[in-house]
């Protein structure tokens, strides 16, 4: 079954790099550090830390990770991985040059050996569920500590990975140590051949995210520049064919909220025109951000064509719809609003975050909407009732709050394989 993985993942690399070169022709970050997908790169001193998180919302996890990392063993040098440009810049904004930041190369013997030649990590920590045969294999014969920080695994990915016999098995036995979201994840991944006295219940690190400080008053600065009477709601995130739904919401809310404002945030910043070309068609009055152009009343929406604002327009907004949702893609960040206590509305389709949702769901701090004329329904219901708004805002709020600590148990774990921690 090995055999057959590698040679599948040799006759599938020119495609993939292909596929990169043509999708740079739209985004040319995609052409950026290529010879990193192969392994190649900058080598940085041996027996650091490294850490990888596949895109954007796991990087944004990573992050009280990382400055934790930083703050207890300042003299390890840290790299963070990541398989995506968006994943990769956003890395690059949030850590600077504290971190080495680059791309986790194919999951290719020879790739994986030039990476780990040049990084030589002392421990290895992957986010959630990435599973990598080659890579984790290289990193036992190495002797190298890996673990599976918040790792999750659905039922579903369960029979999945049964199917692959024991291509999985061999990849989770070892030295691979799984620090778990809950007991059912401990339970599925020991099912599936990791060693039970290796599989630990940590918790979900995205809990333990901490907001930039100044959010807050950031958020209370972008609500005058918004209109501070006039209701505000954000649609976060949003993927093709999203905006659609979205904008159909937001026509239908305008009769009983005629002064309403949309603040859209599309998801990858390539789009950002081809949103701003259907905002057009539909004759919507609307500025982007990097115009810089005032927000006027006769403004109904502000496309938000730049990175890294979404969680301040989350602080300035009535209520937050997080998009990937109402399309399968699977959802993103419901724990940003929720952590500013604003209520949140998500669609049915959040795989990705499916924990997150159902406690923020039971705790009556999000609600599910199956289309533009639900969302509709749902944004006017709590932009109507301001006592409603805030009790789920509250509910939220609390549910992060209550569910924190994980990144404190994790920490606990690593000291076993890093000793006393240098720094405190």
């Amino acid at each position: 079954m090995r055999l057959l993985y590698i040679c599948l993942g040799y006759g599938l690399a020119p495609f993939l790099l292909a596929a990169s070169l043509w999708r740079g022709l739209r985004d040319r970050s995609y052409w950026q550090a290529l010879p990193e997908r192969f392994g190649f790169g900058a080598a940085v001193a041996a027996g650091g830390l490294w850490v990888h998180a596949v895109s954007v919302g796991e990087v944004q996890a990573a992050a009280s990770l990382v400055q934790a990392l930083r703050r207890r063993y300042p003299e390890l040098p840290l790299t963070l991985t990541t398989s995506t440009p968006t994943g990769r810049g956003r890395a690059t904004r949030l850590f600077g040059d504290e971190v080495g930041v680059r791309y986790l190369p194919y999951d290719l013997p020879g790739p994986v050996r030039r990476f780990l030649d040049r990084v030589r990590p002392r421990v290895a920590i992957v986010l959630e569920t990435e599973l990598w045969p080659n890579l984790f294999r290289a990193c036992e014969r190495r002797g190298v500590p890996l673990v599976l920080a918040s790792a999750r695994v659905s039922e579903r990915s369960v029979r999945r990975y049964r199917r692959l016999g024991g291509l999985v098995r061999e990849t989770l036995a070892g030295r691979v140590i799984v620090a778990a979201q809950s007991t059912a994840d401990a339970e599925r991944f020991a099912s599936l051949g990791a060693d039970a006295a290796r599989v630990h219940v940590t918790g979900n690190l995205k809990f333990d995210f901490e907001l930039p400080p100044e959010t807050e008053a950031r958020g209370r600065e972008l609500r005058v520049a918004l209109g501070a009477a006039r209701p505000v709601w954000v649609a976060g995130s949003t993927h093709e064919g999203e905006e659609e739904q979205v904008l159909d919401a937001h026509q239908r809310l305008l009769p009983s909220h005629p002064d309403a404002l949309l603040v859209l945030v599309p998801r990858h910043p390539p789009r950002f025109e081809s949103v701003a070309a259907l905002l057009r068609r539909r004759g919507v009055a609307f500025v982007t951000r990097s115009s810089g152009a005032a927000v006027t009343t006769a403004t109904r929406v502000l496309l938000v064509d730049a990175l890294g604002e979404l969680v301040n327009f989350y602080a300035a907004a009535d209520v937050a719809f997080v998009g990937g949702s109402l399309v399968p893609v699977g959802g993103h960040n419901l724990l940003e609003p929720a952590a500013l206590a604003r209520p949140v509305v998500t669609g049915p389709h959040t795989a990705s975050a499916a924990p997150v949702a159902r406690l923020l769901i039971e705790a009556g701090a999000a609600e599910v909407v199956a289309d533009g004329a639900a969302l509709a329904a749902a944004v006017g219901r709590l932009l109507g009732d301001r006592e409603a708004a805030l009790a789920a805002g509250r509910a939220g709020l609390a549910a992060v709050r209550d569910n924190r600590g994980t990144l404190a148990r994790f920490l606990a774990l690593l000291e076993s394989l890093l000793g006393a921690r240098a720094a405190t």
